[in-house]
């Protein structure tokens, strides 16, 4: 069984039993206090900032490399990034294999005026209803995990109640199926999330296979700005980047560098 297997395989049981705790209907009644939704799919095309920009991630662990940043606070991080240069922001939400939770998700949208990626294993449309609930401005939504006629379902669910969905994808056969989900934001995930390994010509790849007017996201890899340049240079609108900033000796610094702005202003973030 792959890494993903096991993930999703332990994702259905958890949503059910947080189902059955907190049923539905009740949890629609949250929906009345979310607070409005910010557009996801204007920041990743915002002129006024510099081409592609930086989706910055809240990730305290992953299943390939253990402990990233076990100590993560994830308001204080969206806020470094935030002020230095971040277009939106995603937080890990699964708790067993990232270390994250949709408190985290809270938290950051109270903290910062940027949008908000949920980025989860979303099997169930239940979770789609909890991260509006908490707060969410767009949802994560992977090709290689739900068939058309859910991704379909699923992006109009999130659209319904005002959000984003990106759809991530990693091959040929699974962009395929996002584009015919209507997906207007496509996510290219660089990392294969079967044996997580990182090939970052994968974007270069499928990037000519994307219709002009889709947003194209570039995922996983990022460790130096010259990894960014590439992506400006084959045409990506954003990329989303966590564990090399997460990493950085100064979490500000490294966010700069990221999004391609001068370092004589950056508001200092020491970790």
């Amino acid at each position: 069984m792959s890494i993903l297997d096991t993930i999703v395989t332990h994702k259905r049981a958890e949503v059910a039993s947080r189902r059955a705790a907190f049923p539905l209907a009740a949890l629609l009644l949250d929906l009345d206090t979310a607070p409005p939704v910010r557009d996801f799919h204007a920041l990743l095309t915002d002129r006024k900032r510099p081409a592609p920009r930086v989706i910055a991630e809240i990730k305290r662990r992953s299943p390939s490399k253990g402990d990233i940043h076990p100590g993560l606070d994830a308001a204080r991080t969206a806020s470094i990034y935030e002020r230095n240069g971040a277009a939106a922001i995603s937080v890990l939400a699964d708790s067993r294999f990232f270390g994250g939770s949709l408190n985290d998700l809270a938290d950051v949208r109270r903290t910062v005026s940027l949008p908000v990626l949920c980025k989860e294993f979303i099997v169930d449309p239940y979770q789609i209803y909890e991260a509006r609930a908490a707060g969410a401005d767009a949802v994560l939504l992977l090709a290689s995990v739900l068939a058309l006629k859910h991704l379909r379902y699923y992006r109009e669910l999130a659209a319904s109640l005002g959000m984003a969905a990106l759809i991530e994808v990693h091959d040929e056969v699974e962009l395929q199926a996002a584009l015919d989900s209507g997906a207007d934001i496509v996510g290219i995930n660089n990392r294969d999330l079967r044996s997580f390994t990182v090939d970052m010509e994968t974007t270069a790849m499928l990037l000519p296979l994307i219709p002009p007017d889709v947003v194209v996201v570039s995922e996983s890899g990022f460790r130096v700005p010259a990894d960014r340049a590439r992506m400006f240079d084959i045409g990506v609108d954003a990329i989303l980047v966590g564990e090399s900033l997460l990493t950085a000796p100064d979490l500000a610094v490294a966010t700069r560098e990221m999004c391609g702005l001068s370092l004589g202003v950056a508001t200092s973030g020491i970790y």
